[in-house]
């Protein structure tokens, strides 16, 4: 539901905001290898098979980039700004216009693809000249103003988009001036214009300043540029982190000032504050809240530990990384997903074996991760 966050080559980045180019996480910076383990019912682990893994198996390449996964499917971009998908295809969500199910890499056509993002039954992904183009199943989460499947990729109008999330049927984007952008299903105020009413074409959400955004199954967590964090849409598990139940459809904002990275799915969010600590709220089942109990909290709870770098949420797992290059998961293990060779859940913090670990996503009992090369 987020893109991953890799650590920038400062020199290479240097070099590129020279020439006059945008740079961002996505960029192939530092691209390396691609593990998955966990579920592979419908090939979603990318390794040519269906068997699950309990622990961490390399998808062949090593010049992978960008990340992201849902439900029953992934994309990836690779250094050279290709972009590669696989897993569960119904309605065309892989993008390679067909509606056949992969269980290896195929790449989706064009070239010079950069943030990708991986909703529950389409997909989105940015060019480096700001494009936005979406795939998939409609139910008006693409953003093109009709209702029609594309099982490859179409343009949503405008050239200046930037950061992009996903959720289960509905869409948010950041353009280039800051502004925040929504679209798709509303039946729960998650796209923060203060109705309920479904859009088919993007619609700005009220505020400016807009700089990290993420969509869950039935809400929407953004951060502005000063670290306040706002939330808006379903809250019947407290998953809004507001301190109640009430459902928002407005941003409404959740206490703090030093936010820095969010991270939502069913039920649940997660975020990162600029001190290296991680916090976390909303429906707690098999764990996923990582604060060694299963009891759901409408309010922020800060999970064991510091350093921590980056986090993503799967539907009841959850990944994040520490500044050492660590890699840890909790929350429920059905098939593997924790990638710690068991099936048990853990309610707190476990680590997965290796170091360089550099980029992360997490699906429906299933995850990914890169290495540095």
């Amino acid at each position: 539901m987020a893109t991953t966050k890799g650590a920038w080559k400062l020199q290479e980045v240097r070099d590129q905001i020279l020439d006059g180019n945008w740079v961002d996480y996505n960029t192939g910076l530092d691209s390396g290898e691609l593990w998955s383990w966990g579920c592979n019912a419908l090939g979603q682990l990318g390794n040519s098979c269906f068997e699950r893994q309990l622990s961490p198996i390399q998808i062949p390449g090593t010049e992978w980039s960008g990340i992201s996964s849902n439900m029953y499917h992934s994309l990836a971009t690779k250094g050279d700004k290709t972009l590669w998908s696989w897993g569960n295809n119904t309605q065309g969500r892989l993008g390679d216009n067909t509606t056949t199910q992969r269980s290896s890499p195929v790449q989706i056509p064009g070239t010079q693809w950069n943030n990708i993002a991986t909703g529950v039954f389409f997909s989105l992904a940015t060019k480096s000249d700001r494009t936005l183009w979406v795939w998939g199943s409609s139910y008006g989460s693409l953003g093109v103003g009709v209702l029609i499947h594309r099982s490859s990729p179409v343009q949503i109008p405008g050239t200046t988009w930037n950061n992009i999330s996903a959720g289960q049927c509905h869409s948010v984007a950041i353009k280039t001036d800051s502004t925040l952008w929504s679209w798709g299903d509303n039946g729960n105020g998650q796209l923060g214009d203060n109705t309920q009413v479904n859009r088919s074409s993007p619609i700005q959400v009220p505020g400016t300043q807009w700089s990290d955004v993420s969509a869950g199954f039935c809400t929407t967590h953004a951060i502005k540029t000063d670290g306040t964090l706002w939330a808006w849409g379903r809250n019947y598990n407290g998953e809004l982190g507001t301190f109640n139940n009430v459902h928002r459809s407005s941003p409404v904002q959740i206490p703090g000032t030093s936010w820095n990275d969010i991270a939502s799915n069913c039920k649940y969010s997660l975020a990162r504050k600029t001190d290296g600590t991680l916090w976390s709220w909303g429906e707690n089942q098999g764990g996923k809240l990582g604060i060694n109990c299963t009891v759901y909290n409408s309010s922020p709870q800060q999970i064991p530990g510091n350093q921590w770098y980056d986090v993503c949420a799967g539907l009841n797992h959850v990944l994040a990384r520490k500044t050492d290059g660590t890699l840890w998961a909790w929350g429920c293990n059905t098939d593997g997903s924790l990638g710690d060779g068991t099936t048990a859940r853990r309610s707190s913090p476990v680590q997965i074996p290796g170091t360089k670990w550099n980029g992360i996503s997490s699906g429906k009992d299933f995850s990914l991760a890169r290495k540095v090369v």
